[in-house]
């Protein structure tokens, strides 16, 4: 491959405009109506998820949600291009992407709730577990995805990070391995413009983050993050490449965050509103729609039946966590190591008899 092969597009790929309008390509084509009307389910489904696990941190279910309001087109198509033998890597945001991948709501929200495990089997799903620190998922996806390639298995790793894992370490050490021994992953940067508080301008100076690429010896790409058509695009052809032994590839998704890094965060103290209501002309579910709509293949019982579903799952979720789970407080013990050693027993002991002393003293005042 030519090194001007490897050099992203000036602009980013972009198959249906804000407006909804189809825009010709001379390298992507416009995926088929049927793709797309299951693309534009995934989104009303994406959506009602975000809105809903949203509400349930605010009644107190979820410790947490990083959501991913707005970057739905992201997280739809890289559940979409993955086959069968295909993992994902995923981070905190991705909780759409994983549900997307066959994973049950609820089961996907343990981690968020304040679990101690993952809360799926990663194997059944081939979806590794959502990860808090950034960019460490992106070693052990490579990591994976060797393996793999060593037992000759017909496997592309997809591996998902913000703009800011590209700040990090264990970032450079991914592209790199994966570049020099040519393995079959695709990384996936989804660019929201902010790192919590930290603006793009302040994470790089590189034309993109798509440019990086070129200095490992990948291609990259640039693709419009709110254009589900073509981030399908755009990261099918990387996938397929993968698959066929072309090795790695970094895509950029350009996309916003359009709520708050998660619920702790103030984002009113670094960002204007009017910034925020720019990207909502740009809405991934409201432009899928409109070009769906005006193709005719989106009619008002599609959407009754798709909005129907979400509902299904929305309600599944508070179902689920209006459940107070049942602990056992030796979890805390039990698989810290194979055998326990000795003091994690005597810690063990005394956390006991100060449950079983706080249990009769519970009694006595009754």
């Amino acid at each position: 491959m030519q090194h001007t092969d490897m050099l992203p597009r000036d602009t980013a790929v972009q198959l249906i405009d804000q407006n909804g309008a189809p825009v010709a390509d001379e390298q992507y084509a416009l995926p088929e109506a049927d793709v797309l009307l299951r693309a534009y389910r995934g989104l009303v489904e994406g959506r009602r998820i975000n809105d809903q696990a949203g509400a349930l941190v605010r009644q107190g279910r979820l410790a947490v949600y990083p959501s991913s309001h707005g970057q739905e087109a992201c997280q739809v198509g890289a559940s979409m291009v993955l086959g069968d033998a295909d993992w994902l890597f995923p981070t905190y945001r991705d909780s759409v992407a994983v549900i997307a991948r066959g994973v049950e709501p609820a089961d996907a929200l343990v981690l968020l709730k304040g679990d101690w495990h993952s809360g799926y089997d990663v194997r059944a799903h081939r979806v590794a577990p959502q990860t808090t620190p950034l960019a460490t998922q992106l070693l052990h996806a490579v990591g994976f995805a060797q393996a793999a390639k060593h037992r000759g298995e017909d496997t592309v790793v997809l591996a998902l990070c913000g703009d800011g894992a590209t700040s990090e370490g264990d970032f450079h050490e991914a592209m790199n391995f994966a570049a020099v021994f040519h393995v079959p992953v695709v990384f996936f940067v989804q660019n929201n413009e902010f790192a919590i508080s930290v603006p793009l301008s302040r994470q790089t100076a590189a034309p993109s983050l798509a440019h990086k690429a070129i200095g490992y010896g990948m291609p990259g790409q640039r693709v419009d993050g709110n254009d589900v058509a073509a981030v399908l695009a755009v990261l099918g052809e990387a996938i397929s490449r993968a698959r066929a032994g072309g090795g790695p590839s970094l895509i950029e998704a350009h996309t916003y965050r359009m709520q708050a890094h998660t619920n702790a965060d103030d984002d009113t103290r670094y960002r204007e509103r009017a910034e925020v209501q720019e990207w909502v002309a740009r809405d991934p579910l409201q432009r899928l729609r409109t070009h769906l709509t005006a193709t005719g293949a989106l009619d008002a019982e599609a959407e009754e039946r798709f909005a129907a579903g979400a509902e299904e799952i929305a309600a599944a979720m508070r179902a689920a966590l209006n459940t107070d789970a049942d602990l056992d407080p030796e979890d805390l013990f039990r698989f810290v190591t194979e055998t326990r050693s000795s003091q994690l027993e005597e810690q063990w002991q005394l956390l006991r008899d100060e449950i079983e002393r706080s249990q009769l003293e519970t009694e006595g005042h009754r």
